[in-house]
């Protein structure tokens, strides 16, 4: 599905489409708590966690010292195999595992817009999935574009991306205030939400 912000993104900086990527990271990471949960794996919801809190130091801490190849082997570990599993959970968890390795592979080979575009349509992909299993039959764009969910996600997209370009420069009270609502929302991009 085509989202008109991805021809947008190419006026951020590196950190902007970072800071972009770890939002929406953050926003699928309840899909993947909850699948550890119904797996009995929550310690591999810990090592994502923990992985993405990194990834907002490496953003707020000047000169914070993080081995991302390091962190990139630990989340290549947790990451569930699609044939081990036969319920629909593994899908969305499958993608915020993607997402974040597309952000650790993005900090370590210092390219950004290329990775911000590919999380924003896995994001966006998550949901058209979710949408396709409720209905049980794939839908069109036209459909999809229609769907409040799919609308939400963009206009999620677009709110993230409207705060970032306001900044002239690199902003770290605004990126601890982005992280905070998307970790303190506990919902997901497909309404997952983590209890306390």
């Amino acid at each position: 599905m085509q989202n008109p912000i991805h021809k947008r993104l190419a006026n951020l900086e590196s950190w902007q489409h970072l800071t972009f990527m770890a939002c929406l990271c953050s926003r699928m990471y309840p899909n993947f708590h909850l699948f550890c949960k119904v797996t009995n794996q929550p310690e591999k919801a810990k090592i994502y966690y923990s992985i993405l809190n990194l990834v907002w130091e490496f953003l707020t801490v000047k000169g914070a010292k993080i081995n991302f190849e390091n962190q990139l082997e630990k989340l290549e570990n947790i990451i569930p195999n699609i044939n081990d599993y036969d319920f629909y959970g593994i899908f969305p968890a499958i993608d915020s595992c993607e997402s974040l390795a597309e952000t650790l592979h993005s900090i370590i080979a210092g390219s950004t817009l290329e990775q911000a575009i590919r999380i924003s349509q896995i994001s966006l992909h998550t949901v058209a999935s979710m949408l396709e299993m409720e209905s049980d039959h794939e839908l069109s764009e036209q459909e999809l574009r229609n769907s409040e969910a799919i609308q939400q996600e963009l206009d999620l997209q677009w709110q993230i991306y409207r705060i970032l370009r306001a900044c002239e420069k690199r902003d770290i009270e605004l990126i601890l205030d982005l992280k905070s609502e998307l970790v303190n929302s506990r919902i997901s991009n497909i309404g997952v939400e983590i209890k306390q």
